[in-house]
């Protein structure tokens, strides 16, 4: 890809549950030596989330990485990705818009505010880019700038109560549209992502798939309705299986069971034929305030030194 100014001014234009910024140096490293190995090569993320992993390896790497993927299952992420991509300024007018409306109202017609938007996203019947500015306004005035939905595909986020939220920042938008310009945005089930792919040989993938949940009240965010369960984890192994035998190498990051469980080897075992290393992340086993602290997290790969 282009080496850019703007590469290095990309960054998240949402907050994302189980965000990756503080271990981006071990996702980076890990993902290192299949860079430097090869020449130019594709990169492919199935789980893209806020795509902190993204823009931080097209940061570091922009001269390795001749084409990029990323997907994810939610429909609505995906349009907003596309509308950050195809039309920035047509994103950032409806964003002035919605920020201007807002922050000129009273702290209760705030949540009023906030109220309506919720719900004329949850209709989803309008325009993309209008979706995906409901979606952005959203993000920065909920409760923690969470994405969560229910088991009817509705946005059930309360209103959060900031002096001043972040509701546009026209910089990192217009950074981060450059830097997609070459990046291709699916919306599907990350083994229908191959096909897209297909052509390309040697595809370094990155897999943040939903984690497998530390305790029952740490599984309380949904970013798509469906759950991701322990069928679901294996799965996914079997399609690093396939990709392994076909050749690509990939990483891929998951929580750690032995946080709370010193028996539990579910993915050690799992996958017991790759490198599974461990690392220390700050983050929160559950809602309360006991249950945060530095925690192991599993980074998984067939990519050797």
């Amino acid at each position: 890809m282009k080496k850019s100014k703007k590469n290095s001014e990309a960054k998240p234009f949402l907050k994302w549950a189980g965000g990756k910024r503080q271990i981006l140096d071990h996702i980076t490293a890990a993902i290192a030596p299949a860079l430097e190995r090869e020449g130019r090569i594709p990169y492919a993320e199935p789980f893209v989330g806020s795509g902190a992993v993204l823009f931080e390896v097209l940061r570091r790497h922009p001269r390795k990485i001749n084409k990029a993927y990323i997907n994810d299952v939610n429909a609505d992420l995906i349009t907003t990705w596309r509308a950050v991509r195809d039309k920035p300024y047509d994103l950032l007018e409806r964003l002035q818009f919605l920020k201007a409306n807002y922050l000129a109202a009273s702290q209760e017609k705030q949540k009023i505010l906030f109220g309506e938007a919720r719900e004329r996203f949850n209709q989803r019947d309008n325009t993309d880019i209008d979706q995906a500015a409901l979606l952005v306004f959203l993000n920065k005035t909920c409760f923690n700038g969470l994405y969560r939905v229910n088991s009817h595909n509705r946005f059930n986020v309360p209103h959060g109560r900031y002096k001043s939220p972040a509701i546009v920042d026209e910089e990192s938008l217009l950074a981060a549209s450059e830097i997609l310009q070459e990046v291709e945005i699916m919306n599907s089930d990350y083994e229908a992502m191959l096909s897209g792919v297909k052509e390309e040989q040697h595809v370094v993938w990155y897999f943040d798939p939903p984690y497998r949940p530390l305790s029952k009240s740490s599984a309380f965010v949904s970013y798509a309705s469906g759950a991701f369960d322990d069928h679901e984890q294996r799965r996914l192994k079997l399609f690093c299986d396939k990709l392994d035998q076909s050749g690509h190498q990939w990483v891929l990051s998951n929580s750690d069971p032995k946080n709370t469980n010193p028996e539990d080897t579910f993915f050690d075992d799992l996958y017991q034929d790759y490198q599974v290393k461990r690392i220390s992340a700050r983050r929160s086993i559950n809602s309360k305030s006991t249950g945060r602290g530095k925690l192991s997290e599993l980074i998984i790969t067939n990519i050797t030194n």
